[in-house]
């Protein structure tokens, strides 16, 4: 397939763009966040942070991320939303069915690793919670529930990378539950959405002519970049709640050092909500806010003892 975007680009920059480095954050940053929070509450208590597990969970979350992606790409292409996307990695192999399967063995590889942690503690519980977040992952672009083409993507990606996995990475490391790290996956929860949120704002006429009701086809450009700064502003807003109430150390203060970013972001999307163009790239300002205010949270969380 031919697209004008596809000959003013390399190929190079194309599959650069079709493997999407910068959207693995969104597989890291629940565990690091769930990870930390553990962390912060065995320390007191003497029991020790099992690495192992963290790694395991890690990679495993990578392989789950990458499903994802590649799954995205196979099911907007049965759809014909992606006749423009030159970076869609269909389009780029021009093997649907090559990449359903390449998607589906990084499932299994990402289930498979989260499957051995729930072994070693002989508890279900982990592999119980991924499988839903996965299912859920599974219904925003996969028939016949394709719940993001009824505008209910953000909410799925909060719950899947915000209290569903943020609350795994927690229980594999101390097998309970914990309200603190409940306030810490919403907002991880939230700032993951963001990512998909922005990601609207540059496609409404390609999402109208496919019959996807994003929430920005629904409510419209101009709206859309002021629930995005109601939105980002929440981050900062349950942070200070969490500490307020002390359920996180005075040290995830740390995450207003990202406060910058989520002003550019905001700024930017204000400014160019309208022009396609000029907007697109407000995903990759969105990647770093979640990156940056999460690794900043996990930090205030593993400084606190």
């Amino acid at each position: 397939m031919t697209t004008f975007e596809s000959i003013a680009k390399p190929k190079s920059r194309l599959w650069l763009a079709a493997i999407k480095p910068p959207m693995y954050t969104v597989a890291i940053m629940p565990i690091a966040v769930g990870s930390a929070v553990a962390y912060a509450q065995v320390q007191p208590l003497g029991t020790s942070f099992d690495i192992n597990i963290f790694a395991t969970f890690l990679v495993s979350a990578i392989a789950i991320i990458a499903w994802l992606n590649i799954s995205n790409d196979v099911y907007d292409s049965d759809t014909g939303i992606d006749i423009n996307k030159a970076e869609s990695v269909v389009n780029l192999t021009g093997n649907r069915n090559l990449m359903f399967w390449l998607g589906n063995v990084f499932l299994l590889s990402g289930i498979l690793g989260i499957a051995t942690i729930s072994w070693w503690q002989q508890d279900p519980t982990v592999v119980m919670l991924v499988l839903c977040s996965c299912f859920l992952g599974y219904t925003y672009q996969g028939p016949p529930f394709r719940l993001g083409y009824q505008g209910l993507g953000e909410i799925i990606c909060t719950i899947c990378f915000g209290p569903l996995a943020v609350s795994a990475a927690y229980y594999s490391q101390t097998q309970s539950w914990s309200i603190a790290n409940l306030m810490a996956s919403l907002i991880i929860g939230i700032s993951t959405s963001l990512i998909l949120f922005c990601s609207h704002f540059h496609q409404v006429k390609d999402d109208l002519a496919a019959g996807k009701l994003s929430p920005i086809v629904r409510m419209g450009t101009k709206m859309g970049a002021q629930i995005l700064q109601w939105s980002t502003a929440s981050i900062y807003v349950l942070t200070t709640i969490g500490i307020v109430t002390k359920l996180f150390p005075i040290a995830t203060l740390l995450v207003f050092l990202s406060l910058p970013l989520a002003i550019k972001l905001t700024d930017f999307v204000s400014k160019y909500h309208d022009l396609p163009e000029r907007v697109r790239t407000c995903k990759y300002l969105a990647v770093r806010l979640q990156f940056v205010s999460g690794l900043l949270l996990a930090a205030g969380f593993y400084l606190a003892y």
